[in-house]
């Protein structure tokens, strides 16, 4: 039977690539001369350093940026709240989301059974499975969940005939 998986996943060089290209644009830009600011990761955690909250939110403009061109999508990043550090210094956690959580993937399967499609679909993990009769239902199946999902960076990956 025709299947695809319904995926989220981030490309982990890519985004250790980004945070060094940050890293290094910050080191050389003037209105940071001077300053502690940096982006620290850890696996898909990263960690924004700097000396105020202005400079903050300028570094992780700079993260923004180098990850889009790295096109991954920002809006699986989780931004953490600004917590004081030493001083006047202020960091930010920053999570890359990977994976298709739990409640997202009862809605997927839910919007598939609503919409009276001939196809079926099941949580395995972190992905959806979606089987299908012919490559045209689950074609439908792609566009409607494309539709419904908008906040949510996903991928339609291991499509078998």
């Amino acid at each position: 039977m025709p299947s695809f998986d319904i995926v989220s996943e981030v490309d982990k060089q890519e985004v250790k690539n980004a945070v060094e290209q940050t890293n290094k644009e910050v080191s050389t830009r003037f209105d940071f001369k001077g300053s502690d600011a940096r982006v620290e990761q850890a696996e898909y955690a990263l960690t924004v350093f700097a000396d105020d909250e202005f400079k903050l939110d300028q570094v992780q403009e700079v993260l923004n940026n180098k990850l889009i061109k790295r096109s991954i999508d920002i809006k699986c990043l989780d931004f953490g709240k600004v917590e004081k550090v030493t001083g006047n210094k202020v960091k930010r956690t920053v999570t890359v989301k990977t994976g298709v959580e739990i409640e997202l993937a009862k809605k997927i399967v839910k919007e598939i059974k609503d919409s009276k499609l001939k196809v079926q679909a099941s949580i395995q993990g972190d992905t959806v499975r979606v089987t299908g009769g012919k490559r045209d239902l689950l074609q439908e199946a792609i566009a409607l969940v494309r539709k419904q999902v908008a906040d949510f960076p996903l991928q339609f990956q291991n499509f078998r005939d």
